[in-house]
């Protein structure tokens, strides 16, 4: 089966308003940066984005933010992007924050059909107790906060641990880039990009994978294969120029 898509305007044209999209990425790493930008043009609006981070100031998720395309975030980090910082503290976004690893459990379970979890993380914190903020007003008060959740005592490796119920994720959509793909949709992602890609890849309803290179089926050795195609729906195969188009979010540099 043959699943590649000549545009990205033909791979995200049924993504609807207040579609629910889990995106791949981390910082500006493995970020499907041409598929949002036919998200953008495509102007659906009222998106809920999952996603460890909401990219940087006019790169990846930050380009969504600056035209209001997204109302809710789900998100572990949130720190590189001043209109998101704004957008949150102005009353403009709901944003549920959740722990980093948690939420690629989250992913993961809902790819796997797990509806849910129990996990040691954030027991004794407002992640397990609730009252953090999700949403302000305008005035900066808190209107909307995360809940409580169901905390359970279990024996683990020789002792009692509370662990608190988390929820999985299953998107209706998910955004992924990968450095290579075969036109049956298996999937290859090279080194930090192998973040949130290959989680969301597999939660998604609907997968779809921007690959740098794409190759016929066969050439990609079985054992190398990160997301097998049967995850994936739509592969769209990127241009030179737009492969390359790969930016550095911080340079350090030592003294002379």
């Amino acid at each position: 089966m043959d699943k590649t898509v000549a545009t990205a305007a033909e791979a995200v044209a049924d993504i609807v308003d207040g579609s629910q999209i889990a995106v791949g990425g981390f910082g500006v790493v493995g970020v499907p940066e041409v598929l949002i930008d036919a998200l953008r043009d495509s102007g659906a609006k009222d998106l809920e984005v999952i996603s460890n981070n909401a990219g940087v100031d006019g790169r990846g998720l930050g380009k969504l933010l600056e035209t209001r395309q997204i109302s809710r975030i789900i998100a572990s980090y949130v720190g590189e992007n001043k209109e998101f910082a704004r957008q949150y503290l102005s009353g403009e976004l709901e944003v549920e924050l959740t722990p980093q690893g948690t939420m690629a459990e989250k992913l993961r379970a809902g790819g796997a059909g797990i509806p849910a979890f129990y996990t040691v993380t954030g027991v004794g914190s407002q992640v397990a107790e609730g009252g953090i903020p999700w949403k302000y007003d305008d005035q900066g008060n808190v209107v909307k906060e995360s809940p409580a959740k169901e905390v359970r005592t279990f024996s683990t490796f020789g002792e009692e641990k509370e662990y608190a119920l988390e929820e999985s994720l299953a998107p209706d959509f998910a955004l992924v880039r990968a450095a290579k793909g075969d036109r049956a949709g298996n999937l290859v992602f090279n080194k930090s990009a192998q973040n949130f890609n290959p989680p969301a890849a597999k939660a998604g309803r609907i997968t779809i994978a921007e690959v740098e290179e794409l190759v016929e089926v066969g050439e990609i050795d079985p054992a190398c294969v990160h997301v097998p195609g049967v995850y994936v729906t739509r592969v769209l195969p990127l241009t030179p120029e737009q492969a390359a188009d790969k930016p550095i979010e911080k340079t350090t540099l030592k003294e002379a």
